[in-house]
This record gives structure tokens, sequence and C-alpha cells, in this order.
């Protein structure tokens, strides 16, 4: 399977996902846990359907140290004990987030407050950003149908 566009290698795409990178770079370099911004990248890709991002930040995670357990409950994570209240907040707050088309009402009141229990500004600042870049890398990779199953960790620096 082949995608449809080879995307890096489109010179206005490429431009594109520069901008994307160094977006992904701030989020990165913030106080929001890494374990969290994974937990985050991994469940929203499963939502979305992309296997690309789903494969990448999984094998992230476990590089990272991330264990087998906890990445195999994230789509069932209100039933997992493994997750901190602080996940949990940040898991919701990105389900949520990424099906703002299924409710009319959007994110509630109910999953900010909690997230912000949890989150400092810098964090849910940083907690907003990584849900909206993930949705759209996700939308990317799905429309050009980037095949999952060969990322290796680092691949992209």
């Amino acid at each position: 399977m082949d995608a449809r566009l080879n995307f890096s290698g489109n010179p206005a795409a490429g431009k594109f996902l520069k901008h994307f990178i160094s977006a992904s770079k701030v989020v990165a370099d913030s106080t929001l846990p890494a374990a969290t911004q994974e937990l985050v990248n991994i469940r929203a890709s499963q939502i979305n359907g992309c296997g690309f991002c789903t494969d990448m930040h999984t094998k992230e995670a476990v590089h990272a140290g991330e264990t087998s357990v906890r990445l195999n409950l994230i789509a069932a994570w209100r039933e997992a004990k493994v997750f901190t209240e602080a996940e949990r907040a940040a898991l919701e707050l990105t389900e949520q987030g990424t099906r703002i088309a299924d409710a009319a009402g959007g994110v509630t009141d109910e999953a900010w407050a909690n997230a912000a229990k949890h989150y400092d500004e810098e964090q849910l600042a940083a907690l907003v950003s990584l849900i909206a870049l993930i949705n759209a890398f996700n939308r990317v990779n799905v429309i050009v149908q980037q095949p999952a199953g060969d990322y290796q960790p680092g691949q992209f620096g």
C-alpha cells in the first residue's frame, strides 16, 4: 500500500509540515508530562482511525519506557486502573476535543474544570495545542492514506 501523495516530498506540503513540526516542538518542550503527551497522541489517533500516528506514537511511548499494559488500555481508559487522575482528565479532554462534531456543546465545562485541577495554564495551553495538532496530523495522514507499521522510534529526529 502506498500513500496517495508523498506529503513530505511535495514542496508545498513540506513547507506546511515544517510549521506543524515546529508547533509540535513547542508542545514537546513544555512542562506537560511526556507520558501524557503520548497518551493524548495515541487516543486521538485511535479515535480518528489514523494508523500511521497510532503506530508512531505507540512505538515512541514504548521507546520512552511506557508499559504494554497502559498502552493496551488507552482505548478503555475509563475502566482501567493504570492511569492517574491527571492522565484521565487529559484523556477526557482529548476525546471531547477530538469528537467536537459529535457533540453540539463541544468540550464540556466539567471536562475543562477537571483538566484545570491537574494542569497549570502553561500545561493546559500545551494540552489544547497538542490535541489540535494531533488531530490535524491525523487528518493529513488519513486523507493521503499514509501506510502504518514501518515507523521506527526517532525516525523524524
